[in-house]
């Protein structure tokens, strides 16, 4: 029996996992408006049924979109870890891991559902709470990453500019390619933080 139904689980989780991509996917190209569930399940390659038996309205597709969003962000930033050096060139190459997060079709997809989230109420509803949990994962890791102590007058705040930052600059490069500029931030922002958290 046991054998019978791992498989099956493991087919669900795939077909889960194909959903949200596909989801992620369409909204970054297509906007909250231009998706259906219908539509979201032929990109998957999943029958409409499957679908909505997974989701049965977009907005669950947001719960599980902004979950892998935020669950990509911070493996990516995990894996990159490993690399880090020590010392001051620490920060400045943790700075420009964060900045680069906030860049590609995913966040563009996130950006489609906070601009409509603004003026849809259903849809801030679901999507505020969940943001707030990947803000703080994110902080948490970058907290972590960086080596500093929080509980230091200021330091909380300075890690929470370097996020604010990175989104700012990711939402510039939607239009252009702002990678030259957002080199340039990285170093002038680093060098900031090695002088605030130099008793670290």
């Amino acid at each position: 029996m046991t054998g019978v139904r791992e498989p099956q689980q493991e087919r669900s989780r795939t077909t889960r996992r194909r959903l949200v991509e596909a989801a992620l996917d369409s909204f970054g190209e297509r906007g909250w408006h231009g998706v259906t569930v219908a539509g979201i399940a032929e990109r998957a390659g999943v029958s409409r049924g499957a679908a909505q038996h997974h989701f049965p309205a977009r907005e669950d597709l947001v719960v599980a979109a902004v979950d892998l969003l935020g669950e990509a962000q911070i493996d990516e930033l995990r894996a990159q870890a490993a690399g880090l050096p020590s010392g001051a060139s620490r920060i400045e190459r943790v700075v420009e891991m964060v900045l680069n997060l906030y860049t590609g079709p995913l966040f563009r997809a996130a950006l489609q559902l906070w601009s409509v989230a603004a003026t849809d109420e259903a849809l801030r509803d679901v999507l505020v709470p969940l943001e707030a949990r990947v803000g703080r994962e994110a902080h948490r890791v970058t907290v972590e990453l960086l080596g500093v102590d929080e509980s230091r007058p200021g330091v909380r705040e300075l890690v929470q500019a370097t996020l604010d930052l990175a989104r700012g600059l990711g939402l510039a490069n939607l239009l252009t390619d702002d990678t030259r500029r957002r080199r340039q931030i990285v170093r002038e922002w680093a060098r900031t933080l090695e002088l605030r958290l130099a008793g670290d």
